[in-house]
């Protein structure tokens, strides 16, 4: 048995040990060590193929590693969202009804968790209706249903524009500041990672690098496995609008402080 529970330290909710996992004759991930603690958003990045989604399965028990080992806190709260959900069109399936799948909820209650996320008109929409946007945001209400204490996003921004990226990172921060849970994200989009992100973790395989964002763009290994052009791109700011975004586009004028 490669999995285990700790109640230490109080702050690590889930980490991994030199961990590795070998299907088809081929090794997937080997000597992999990471850790979430609560409170962090930590972004798995690397090339397609290169074990991002296998070790998330493996951190939170879909899959078992063949070597190595997990330990996760007892009894943790996690809340999943994969990284695609096919909807057939065909099926009546509403947004209540897929929400509720295997659990129960009160009906304010979904309306309350909806209108978190920014989508608290979709209740009674036909999911297979619903945008891009507005389908991650649905997915990240049902995994916030448990309210988690780690939250896993598995390529949360994928078929979302740019605009409604900026505006997801930004309600995933949100949500971390609210509910005070570590959240692991998977993205492939560097750029908006370097800049909402607390700590970053190169993966090709095994960790090639990980650490604070403006340390990981500068990273020899980062460069070898992105190029010099990718990182000499990563522009490390902070940023202010004047508006957000709702889940279709629209745009939401922001309330003015009183220094203007």
């Amino acid at each position: 048995m490669k999995f285990s529970s700790i109640s230490s330290p109080q702050s690590t909710l889930v980490s991994a040990h030199q961990i590795g996992f070998r299907h088809a004759g081929r090794d997937i991930l080997s000597h992999v060590d990471l850790g979430i603690s609560a409170g962090e958003i930590v972004t798995l990045i690397g090339l397609n193929g290169s074990g991002k989604s296998t070790l998330v399965k493996l951190l939170i028990g879909l899959l078992l590693p063949t070597s190595g080992r997990v330990h996760r806190k007892i009894n943790l709260k996690i809340g999943y969202s994969p990284q695609n959900l096919n909807v057939d069109p065909s099926l009546p399936l509403s947004v209540k009804r897929f929400l509720t799948l295997n659990t129960q909820t009160s009906r304010p209650n979904l309306l309350s968790l909806l209108d978190e996320v920014g989508v608290g008109d979709l209740l009674d929409y036909q999911l297979s209706t619903v945008s891009g946007g507005e389908l991650h945001r649905i997915m990240l209400a049902r995994a916030l249903l448990r309210k988690p204490e780690l939250l896993v996003l598995d390529e949360p921004l994928s078929g979302v524009d740019v605009t409604g990226q900026a505006e997801l990172y930004r309600l995933i921060s949100v949500i971390r500041d609210r509910y005070g849970c570590g959240v692991l994200l998977v993205s492939h989009d560097l750029h908006l990672v370097m800049a909402a992100t607390d700590r970053v973790a190169c993966l090709n395989q095994h960790i090639c690098c990980t650490g604070h964002p403006e340390s990981v763009a500068t990273h020899p290994e980062f460069v070898a496995l992105f190029g010099k052009h990718v990182a000499e791109s990563m522009a490390i700011y902070t940023h202010h609008h004047d508006h957000t975004h709702t889940a279709s586009g629209d745009v939401v004028p922001l309330a003015k402080s009183d220094d203007g």
